[in-house]
């Protein structure tokens, strides 16, 4: 499955880390660009996620328009290849509106997928995933790094949607998962000159994490996945295991504190930070934008602006 090209070409495109300030800059940059925002997050796309995903408030929707939020419920599941598909037709309609399409978020594989095309792989087997469901998420990375090193090293051990859809294509086809999603990049004249990820010294990232977890509690998250978990439908799997809400569905069944949860939350976010920053470095497509100490996100946007 591969993105339109010549639409691929219109794009910009903002990545970073978690906390980097991709959400600040973006919205300085759209104006700029007379751009238009599209959510490259794996999480936002869920109704009823927002203070869990740092989601952009009603202020900042109304300063710009944002597209791929909130379109699914969180008992639902939306695939790499669902996203990409919403995202193209989203871009058209930017495009028909003469504005320009601009990605903002920090999930590399949305990204990945839409520069380089995707690899949809076999269609689920459900016997393997309920085998394979029983097994706690160590145990499953374990398994994996014997088959598939590769993906077992950008996979966390607690995440355990990832890690056996990795199994699962592994013991369908017989070949480990990183081998199958090695698309190439697009040849230079065919990608979109504009992918730039945010990158900050790395003490002051922690420290913006941590502020961001802090904060995330004083906002309601805890009243916010309890109100989760009381809706109708029980949360889906993609959901349940949410940065953030996994930890504070242990703490409300009981299986640690508040603030050993918080702890556990942040020092999770620090090793996704970590990993999210390999994806961006290995995808040879995106260029790496140093934020000074102190630098604005107005000034961010304008450096990039004008490159």
């Amino acid at each position: 499955m591969q993105f339109d090209m010549d639409l691929l070409q219109r794009c910009w495109f903002l990545t970073g880390p978690t906390a980097s300030g991709k959400t600040a800059v973006g919205v300085e940059l759209a104006v700029l660009l007379n751009a238009e925002i599209l959510a490259l997050d794996s999480m936002t796309i869920y109704r009823g996620m927002d203070i869990g995903t740092a989601k952009p408030d009603a202020e900042t929707r109304r300063r710009v328009p944002h597209h791929l939020l909130d379109l699914f419920d969180p008992h639902q599941e939306c695939s790499v290849a669902d996203y990409v598909a919403l995202a193209e037709v989203a871009c058209r309609e930017i495009v028909a509106r003469g504005r320009t399409p601009l990605f903002v978020g920090g999930t590399g594989l949305y990204l990945r997928a839409l520069l380089r095309g995707l690899f949809e792989g076999p269609a689920a087997d459900w016997s393997i995933r309920h085998r394979l469901q029983a097994e706690p998420g160590p145990q499953l990375h374990a398994r994996l790094q014997a088959v598939d090193p590769a993906s077992a090293a950008r996979l966390h051990p607690n995440d355990q949607r990832r890690l056996i859809r990795a199994l699962e294509v592994f013991e369908l086809t017989g070949k480990p998962l990183s081998a199958q999603q090695q698309q190439s990049p697009l040849p230079t004249d065919q990608r979109p000159r504009h992918v730039y990820w945010l990158h900050l010294d790395r003490e002051a990232l922690h420290q913006r994490i941590d502020s961001r977890v802090e904060q995330m509690i004083s906002d309601g998250l805890v009243d916010e996945v309890r109100r989760l978990l009381s809706g109708g439908q029980p949360l889906g799997r993609t959901a349940r295991q949410g940065l953030g809400y996994k930890e504070i569905i242990e703490h409300l069944a009981g299986q640690c504190s508040q603030s050993e949860a918080v702890a556990t939350i942040q020092t999770r976010t620090r090793q996704f930070a970590k990993r999210q920053e390999t994806w961006f470095r290995n995808l040879e497509e995106c260029q790496a934008v140093e934020i000074g100490a102190g630098e604005s996100a107005a000034a961010i946007a304008g450096r990039l602006r004008g490159e």
